[in-house]
């Protein structure tokens, strides 16, 4: 049996699972057991092409070199890094936490005996970055911060109508924006928030996590595990309309707020969820039942995206994969390989979906970042995917990408899209010539690889360029030669 390859890697390793979860604390400075090249820069570029942060500040390598690597260990060259940054001034009134990379695992350092050596308060992580990825990663990163840093084991009381959102870090597709949505859905139900941890926190407010009444853990790969440590009432962030009515509400319940999330939930649907109803039940309505959607995407998303698309608006789920794999679900190549024997009329995924689409040539299916990698920005709060306000959002850029699909067939100016296309374009209705029943058959099995709604429009595309070729080589009729010919023209011409 050949050997499987691995295929455009979706998710990362619990070494930065411990860089993007601890790095946004503003009092920590990580050093990372660690060559330089490999880390400080990634620790600059990486960041960049995600959330486009030019520069994390508080993190260092260690400058592993091979003669480390070879026998003589890595302790000398933290120590070394560790007295630098001190004699900088860099890590003044600062928590140092060294961390392990995939380098320092495979010789087997273990740093928990070094760092009690150097200045109190540093703390050595193990990043298990060989065996661990991003999601479960960042989810014993949290736990792990609230055991070092938090206050477990005391009894608090919580503060009344006081949330918790647990989760948010560097590296995460649409934080900022998911993030401004669901302080607003938390506002409006009547609760106060208590801490963001850790995208808004900082290290010495950990223990105020235990203050929090209810927590909201914002992604569902990641944040359950320290939202359980904290043994208090757990909520995830919503998608769509019905899911945040039912968040809201239960917010509400719980914080002793009903009469003030009843009317936030009165006052959303005369307002933000206008949109959603003019456009879902508009003209355009027939739309949504015939255009079928694939996603890839992690945990949250994926699932959050496939109940609001497939359940509430009654688009068609050609296939939901989610990150990191469930039972069932399949992985890149498995995506590739179906998208490349028909791509559905939209997909949402990472740069890796978007580079199958371009493999496979489907010219007719619309792309939408709904994970990284990327390469793609969201830094703006105005893009969300979660609450009532991602409700609105996702509905109006689905319409918008729908009108960009009829666009694709508009007429134009004939000269210049037989130059494009290398086909020629006829100035008659398509039906004037016969067809032979094999011509008739390949155009049809040409457009069933197509998303509805641009069928039509291609099928007289497809027609009238077949028929002008006939026409120009005086043929009686269309074969399906000339089908092929046509088809092939429009494939280089995507």
């Amino acid at each position: 049996m050949p050997p499987r390859i691995i295929r455009d890697l979706s998710d990362t390793s619990g070494y930065w699972a411990a860089v993007w979860t601890m790095c946004p604390l503003p009092d920590v400075h990580v050093i990372c057991d660690a060559p330089v090249g490999c880390f400080n820069l990634v620790a600059t570029a990486v960041p960049d092409y995600t959330d486009s942060i030019p520069h994390i500040e508080n993190i260092t390598p260690a400058t592993m070199t091979e003669t480390e690597v070879g026998g003589k260990g890595t302790g000398e060259k933290v120590r070394w890094t560790y007295d630098t940054l001190a004699a900088q001034g860099v890590i003044a009134d600062k928590r140092v936490i060294v961390v392990s990379t995939a380098e320092s695992e495979m010789i087997g350092s273990d740093l928990s005996s070094l760092v009690a050596t150097l200045g109190s308060g540093t703390t050595f992580y193990y990043s298990n970055s060989l065996a661990e990825d991003e999601w479960a990663g960042r989810d014993r990163v949290l736990r792990w911060l609230w055991a070092q840093y938090g206050a477990p084991g005391q009894v608090v009381a919580p503060r009344p109508a006081s949330v918790n959102i647990i989760g948010p870090t560097y590296g995460c597709f649409n934080a900022p924006s998911d993030l401004a949505e669901l302080k607003r859905l938390i506002a409006g139900a009547g609760a106060t928030i208590n801490l963001v941890y850790p995208y808004e926190a900082t290290l010495a407010s950990t223990p105020r996590l235990a203050e929090a009444a209810v927590n909201i853990v914002l992604y569902r790969e990641f944040g359950a595990g320290l939202a359980a440590d904290l043994a208090r009432p757990v909520l995830y962030a919503p998608f769509g309309m019905r899911e945040t009515t039912a968040f809201v509400r239960e917010l509400g319940r719980l914080c002793g707020t009903e009469a003030q999330a009843e009317a936030f939930i009165a006052d959303e649907k005369r307002t933000t969820l206008q949109t959603v109803w003019d456009l879902w039940r508009g003209p355009q309505g027939d739309w949504f039942g015939t255009s079928d959607v694939g996603i890839v995407a992690g945990l949250s998303h994926a699932e959050g995206l496939a109940r609001f698309l497939g359940d509430e608006l009654g688009m068609q789920l050609a296939f939901v994969s989610a990150r990191p794999l469930r039972a069932g679900d399949m992985d890149n190549e498995a995506v590739r390989q179906m998208l490349h024997r028909r791509a559905p009329a939209f997909v949402f995924g990472s740069v890796n979906e978007r580079i199958y689409l371009a493999e496979a040539g489907a010219r007719f299916t619309t792309f939408m970042p709904a994970a990284f990698p990327g390469a793609v920005v969201r830094r703006s709060v105005g893009t969300p995917f979660v609450g009532y306000r991602g409700a609105a959002w996702l509905i109006q850029e689905i319409m918008n990408a729908l009108y960009n699909q009829l666009f694709t067939f508009l007429p134009v100016d004939g000269a210049y899209s037989a130059g494009r296309s290398g086909a020629p374009v006829a100035d008659a209705a398509p039906g004037n010539l016969p067809w032979q029943p094999a011509a008739r058959a390949r155009l049809d099995a040409a457009l069933e690889r197509l998303p509805y709604m641009p069928r039509i429009s291609a099928s007289r595309q497809i027609q009238q360029q077949a028929e002008a070729l006939a026409r120009q080589r005086a043929l009686a009729e269309v074969d399906e030669a000339l089908v092929d010919e046509v088809l092939a023209a429009q494939q280089q011409g995507r």
